[in-house]
């Protein structure tokens, strides 16, 4: 029997990339395998697609990639059919997400948002030069905010969210105030894409993450790979039911192993 089509899709800060240092040289052992495999690598991340844009170059990776959460989906030129490069947009604009959070601090909810900072300051929250932060903040469809106010008062931000059909999605540093639609959804349709393109293949899905943003792509895909932080934190659960790997280390070390192990599984060289 032949093996299955896979189709990996990774998160990046804490997964593919160290959560401090940014660097995913660690698996390039893994990249390099499923690249000489021909499976591909979608990076699937609360990053824009500025950010994403630069780490498929650095990595020769020519795949579609999905940003910020789900907001959208890049589709290469000439990718599935012949033709110009595709945006598939699953997201509210992000002026309407800005728009309605004005009307939230007027009514004294307390957060600070990429909009609301240059790019040194974002800089100096995640650690990015400010080249790199000037690129995370080019956003389509999502605002990454710092929540400044009480526990009770975030509850009732995340209801008024929801009651303008949005909502706050915990990511590795901030909070992601978008729509509707999470990373999963994007996956979903990916994934139908790909069927679409060679309906004669039976694709499976491999998700890996690390945080709870992750969480529904996890759980929506056929093998769901969890990365340790590293502190022994239990940030996802999952269906005990559902296939999943657990790293044994954090980061690209982690996501190395597990490739390397599922690599192992379905396709022994």
């Amino acid at each position: 029997m032949a093996a299955p089509a896979l189709i990996l899709f990774s998160d990046l800060d804490g997964t593919l990339l160290d959560h401090d240092t940014y660097d995913w040289s660690p698996a390039i052992p893994a990249l390099n395998r499923l690249k000489a495999r021909s499976i591909p690598i979608v990076l699937t991340s609360s990053k824009t697609r500025a950010e994403i844009e630069d780490l498929r170059s650095a990595m020769g990776n020519s795949h579609p990639f999905i940003v910020e959460n789900g907001a959208a989906i890049i589709v290469p030129e000439n990718y599935f059919d012949p033709g110009p490069e595709q945006t598939l947009y699953l997201g509210a604009s992000r002026d309407g997400i800005l728009q309605y959070l004005h009307e939230l601090r007027a009514q004294g909810f307390l957060f600070t948002g990429f909009s609301d900072l240059t790019d040194d300051e974002v800089a100096s929250h995640t650690g990015l030069t400010p080249e790199r932060a000037a690129r995370a903040r080019q956003r389509m469809a999502t605002e990454p905010l710092i929540w400044q106010g009480t526990d009770d008062e975030l509850a009732k931000f995340r209801q008024a969210l929801i009651r303008a059909g949005l909502q706050a999605l915990a990511g590795g540093r901030f909070l992601h105030v978008m729509g509707q639609f999470d990373k999963a959804d994007a996956m979903a349709q990916l994934k139908g894409l790909y069927q679409h393109r060679w309906p004669e293949r039976k694709w499976q899905t491999i998700a890996l993450g690390d945080s709870p943003n992750d969480q529904a792509m996890l759980a929506g895909a056929d093998l769901a790979v969890v990365i340790t932080t590293g502190t022994g934190e239990e940030r996802i659960q999952l269906p005990p039911s559902h296939p999943v790997i657990r790293s044994r280390q954090p980061g690209p070390e982690g996501w190395n192993q597990c490739v390397m192990a599922i690599l192992d599984c379905y396709h022994r060289s």
